[in-house]
């Protein structure tokens, strides 16, 4: 186990206790998803269940009770949380299972090809205290991310102290266009003892979300402007209904003569929500009192469900669709329907080919949905716990956050391994081991022509560095006063390098000095800091000599 302790920043004369304690079935977000297992003395409580096998939940039951766990909190429906439920309560139907209201009318659309779902899910209030069990008070708070997230506030209380824990499950503190975002001030000056928490992101910083925004439109608008047809493969729940409140509302494409077509799982994600329509914002509330929220054929841009008789209709005009990231998107850029360029959003795996029978343009975009590192140490430093627990991210990403001096300084921080039993003492003081290496020191030469910059070798050891170095080729940007470098990916440098031939001679962003990596790097251009295509053009081109 990966556990950075560090010393409590007032020393307690209380006497040590170990009431509380965590053990991570699952703690990643891309394979197994999130399950983990708190005991609060005699209570067992099981935070989510995203996982695709639950065998080790069922050898690890009660002699007494013949359960994995006295009860199942449910941070939220996306399937790396939630996906192990129904099987949960197919073993174990007597396990009760407890969600917001809202989760519990998402979770079924994580078992669409089953025909009948049991409700097996209780809801319970916001902001509303419940003892659940003798003792053990749970009290939902709304986490932002996706309609009916809530972070879960589990509070114990013996006869000599109160015992508090904090999971967040996914959170964003930032308003998205179908969701307000997590508000601080419900949870500042809870007395935390223990926060669990996401660290999706690691340490990242993100642009505000307006500019993620404005940035995913205005490559959009480009894409369908210069004649192509626009693929997103987005998850059944939130990201892609996300983008159709964008597409409908952004000034880009108001009024606009357009089709949005909307297949799969996602057009049944956008059906749940209609259902949903009460829980949503006010804004999103009055926005459908106008028009619809997602299907209208009368104000443009059209939204509609693809039928089987309109696939012939696709490609005829350029258009967008919006799809399941599971779906084979042949499906879509068949032959003679011209040119596509295909989102993929950054964090989720998406299958794609290098060839489609139609020509393509493969491009990743940033619309985020959890909180990045600047976030998620706002949160924590604002409910000041004793243990930061760390889970649902990669390693590297875990590790990160530990290794952050700001945090080591003031709490103790754990990032546990799978199947490892995370002890939370309260009232104990810590000693800081060493922290792992982040930082590398370097030595930077200057040449005639080019900058070397020289690194030791036991970079290489991080698992991150074989995708860094996978192509041979970085891009470096200012951020502030610090140099950032990033490795170009194979499918960057494939998408630079397509069946779109630049012919050398003609005034182009493929042959203008200020295109790099794909982005326009020119202050005097309207295009300056965005993503391009190698065949656009604006005023302020320069030659590349």
């Amino acid at each position: 186990m990966r556990d950075n302790l560090s010393a409590y920043s007032q020393a307690d004369t209380e006497e040590t206790s170990t009431e509380l304690e965590c053990f991570p079935y699952s703690v990643q977000h891309q394979d197994e998803g999130v399950c983990l297992l708190v005991r609060m003395g005699p209570h067992r409580i099981l935070l989510d269940c995203g996982l695709a096998d639950i065998s080790s939940l069922q050898k690890n039951v009660s002699p007494s009770s013949k359960l994995p766990a006295d009860l199942v909190l449910v941070s939220h429906a996306h399937p790396d949380h939630a996906r192990g439920l129904l099987s949960l309560h197919q073993v174990f139907p007597s396990l009760p299972i407890c969600a917001s209201e809202v989760t519990s009318k998402l979770l079924p659309l994580n078992w669409l090809e089953q025909e009948k779902i049991p409700q097996f899910c209780q809801a319970l209030p916001l902001r509303s205290p419940i003892e659940l069990q003798k003792g053990l008070v749970v009290e939902l708070f709304p986490a932002g991310h996706l309609p009916g997230a809530v972070a879960i506030l589990l509070t114990y209380t013996t006869a000599q102290r109160v015992y508090k824990v904090l999971y967040t499950g996914d959170f964003f503190l930032s308003n998205s266009r179908l969701v307000e975002g997590l508000r601080l001030e419900e949870l500042r000056g809870s007395d935390v003892n223990v926060l669990i928490v996401e660290g999706t992101y690691g340490t990242s910083r993100h642009p505000h979300r307006r500019h993620q925004e404005n940035q995913l439109a205005e490559r959009i608008n480009r894409a369908i402007a210069d004649g192509n047809s626009v693929l997103l493969p987005t998850p059944a729940l939130g990201l892609g209904q996300e983008l159709l409140m964008l597409l409908r509302s952004h000034h880009h494409f108001t009024g606009r003569d357009l089709d949005i077509w909307v297949d799969g799982a996602v057009a049944r994600g956008c059906d749940a929500y209609l259902e949903l329509l009460p829980y949503l914002p006010p804004s999103v509330q009055n926005f459908a009192r106008h028009q619809p929220l997602f299907w209208d054929e009368r104000v443009r841009p059209r939204v509609r469900r693809l039928q089987t008789e309109h696939r012939n209709q696709i490609g005829k005009s350029p258009c967008i669709i919006l799809t399941d990231i599971t779906a084979d998107l042949s499906q879509y850029c068949r032959a003679e329907t011209g040119h596509w360029l295909i989102l993929l959003p950054e964090k989720i795996d998406v299958s794609v080919r290098k060839k489609y029978a139609a020509p393509t343009t493969i491009e990743s975009y940033l619309l985020a949905q959890h909180s990045d590192g600047p976030g998620t140490t706002q949160l924590i430093h604002n409910l000041r716990p004793q243990h930061v627990v760390f889970v649902h991210g990669s390693a590297a990403y875990l590790a990160d956050l530990t290794s952050l001096e700001e945090l080591q300084n003031r709490y103790h921080l754990h990032s546990p391994l799978a199947g490892t039993t995370v002890e939370l003492p309260i009232g104990d003081t810590f000693l800081q081991p060493a922290a792992p290496e982040a930082n590398y020191q370097g030595e930077v030469t200057e040449l005639d022509t080019v900058i070397n910059i020289s690194l030791p070798d036991t970079i290489t050891g991080d698992p991150r560095w074989r995708q860094f170095a996978d192509t041979g080729l970085i891009e470096a940007r200012w951020q502030g006063e610090e140099l950032v470098l990033r490795g170009l990916t194979p499918r960057e440098l494939l998408n630079q390098n397509s069946d779109r031939y630049i012919i050398p001679d003609v005034d182009c962003c493929g042959t203008c000095r200020h295109q790099r990596g794909q982005r326009c790097w020119n202050p005097a251009s309207p295009l300056y800091n965005f993503r391009v295509t190698l065949e656009g053009y604006c005023p302020a081109f320069e030659e590349n000599q």
